[in-house]
């Protein structure tokens, strides 16, 4: 015990390091929230001791190197599916990723210093919080953004409960994370100073919280088919199995009654360009009997008659070069397909995602051998943001492809609100880490938006989420199975939902005002 006291204060650096390690162990698969939350109070404690706001910068910055590395080590997996890098760059790349990403921190610890170089842990944990809303809002968009793992996901319970994330309509992600520093740090505050009972309090609260039973779901009226078809990465583009794959998930969605419903299939769910219009030579290279028109009729049989389908697919954008028509761009896709065969709905992802996507500075970085993750020699182009899709006696829409999910605040349009949102993806590259992540943070957009998720990926894990963020329905891992069931029903519109990040921005400036109150309080 006299070590574990000695540690912090001899070596602040490499416990810092250490908290930011324990922090990440709060995330999926491991979900150990308890020692999250120690973690974080932990660091805020490492913080506060620190002789000025530079040195509490470098500590959030060595904190977030090892929660970032820890916490995004996935990454390294996607490099093995590609053939352009070395494999091994995949173990380079994650904490070089930290490295960025760790400056968020930085600046959330750094601030709350600057602001509060003299005042009570508590008081201090409240700049910190302020700090930390700030730090995650700048992370999610800046250099196009990186949300994924928010601090707030500690919170976010099992499959079958919200757990404390129940608040997240009141409060969004990034503000539900600084309220989360905030806790941790006066808890510790109230252990420190002998305050038991007060501590002991706050700690059942956010016990209860965390256990709390998922409410009753609500009862839906749209059957839906989610297929999950296991289409392995290291095989997706492999055109000696496109048909085989094209089997396995059209016996998948085969109709068991008939009646109108809603077919789910994945990202990467088909290799077809189903669009019409392209030159001839891009039919011949990927799409079944080179025409467009049979691809598309054979996948109206396979759903069957009343249905319709969302899938994913890619689509080009044809110019002229030298005189030729080309592809000179390409859109990650939905596409809503009729029984019959015929196109009657299209969203095109606009979150991209850097380096799997596209290139970014590629007339700079091609020359130096790094190329995208994702094969194609062409980059893809953003779409205009979140779209609301209608889709007549199937409803509305929402659609977010992969990635696009964990953008808080980013995956609805708030003019036209959706009946559901629809999420395919393709999880094969996430390694082990990524696909219950990934999974969680669709769970957190379902609560702070009241709507339903539809999660359909290629291996795992697929899911149906109610509009509360309780699983209702799940395909593991490795597995090609379909579920049938109904839609479940949206919630009424929440805060959230009507003010996006202007809510944010009111529970920072509740935080700054509540530490002026709290320093005001310790100083008379």
């Amino acid at each position: 015990m006299k070590l574990l006291r000695e540690v912090p204060i001899r070596y602040p650096k490499l416990a810092a390091v250490a908290c930011g390690l324990l922090a990440a162990t709060g995330f999926p698969p491991l979900d150990f929230w308890p020692v999250a939350l120690l973690a974080v109070a932990g660091f805020a404690l490492l913080s506060w001791r620190s002789a000025g706001w530079r040195q509490a910068a470098l500590l959030g910055w060595l904190f977030g190197v090892g929660h970032f590395t820890l916490a995004n080590n996935w990454i390294a997996t996607a490099f093995t599916f590609q053939a352009e890098m070395p494999p091994a760059l995949g173990w380079v790349a994650v904490p070089l990723l930290s490295l960025y990403l760790a400056i968020f921190p930085a600046i959330a610890a750094g601030f709350a210093k600057a602001l509060a170089p003299r005042t009570s842990l508590a008081s201090f944990g409240l700049a910190l919080g302020a700090g930390w809303i700030m730090g995650e809002w700048l992370r999610s968009w800046v250099f196009t953004g990186y949300a994924w793992a928010p601090l707030s996901l500690i919170l976010l319970g099992p499959s079958d409960r919200a757990g404390a994330a129940l608040v997240l309509p009141v409060t969004g992600t990034y503000a539900l994370s600084g309220l989360l520093v905030a806790l941790a740090t006066w808890v510790l505050a109230q252990t420190m100073e002998r305050r038991w009972g007060s501590a002991a309090a706050l700690l059942a609260i956010v016990t209860a919280a965390m256990f709390w039973p998922g409410a009753a779901p609500r009862p839906g009226t749209l059957p839906y088919t989610l297929v999950q078809p296991n289409l392995r990465q290291e095989e997706l583009n492999d055109a000696s199995k496109f048909e085989a794959q094209f089997q396995r998930i059209a016996a998948l969605s085969r109709p068991q009654q008939a009646t109108r419903r809603l077919v789910l299939w994945p990202e990467s769910a088909v290799p077809d360009y189903l669009e019409p219009g392209y030159p001839q030579r891009y039919y011949d290279q990927l799409t079944a009997a080179g025409d467009p028109d049979f691809a598309r009729a054979r996948i109206g049989r396979a759903i069957g008659a009343g249905s319709l389908l969302l899938t994913g697919a890619v689509n080009l954008e044809i110019g002229e070069e030298g005189g030729t028509r080309t592809a000179i761009g390409a859109y990650n896709s939905i596409l809503a397909l009729s029984a019959d065969g015929a196109i009657s709905g299209r969203y095109d992802k606009a979150h991209l995602v850097p380096y799997g996507e596209y290139l970014p500075m590629r007339s700079l970085l091609q020359p130096l051998g790094l190329s995208r993750l994702v094969a194609g020699s062409i980059d893809f182009i953003a779409g205009p943001g979140p779209r609301t899709v209608s889709l007549g006696a199937w409803g509305k829409a929402g659609m977010q492809i992969c990635y696009e999910i964990v953008f808080s605040g980013e995956v609805v349009d708030r003019d036209n609100r959706p009946d559901y949102i629809f999420n395919p993806s393709n999880d094969g590259w996430f390694g082990a880490w990524g696909p219950p992540q990934h999974l969680a943070q669709a769970r957190m957009r379902a609560i702070e938006e009241g709507l339903p998720v539809l999660r359909s990926t290629t291996t795992g894990i697929s899911a149906v989420i109610d509009a509360r963020g309780v699983v209702r329905a799940q395909i593991g891992r490795g597995l090609a199975e379909r579920r049938d069931g109904l839609i479940p029903a949206s919630l009424a519109p929440t805060p959230f939902s009507y003010l996006g990040h202007w809510l944010t921005l009111i529970w920072t400036i509740l935080f700054l005002a509540a530490w002026r109150v709290a320093t005001r309080a310790t100083q008379r």
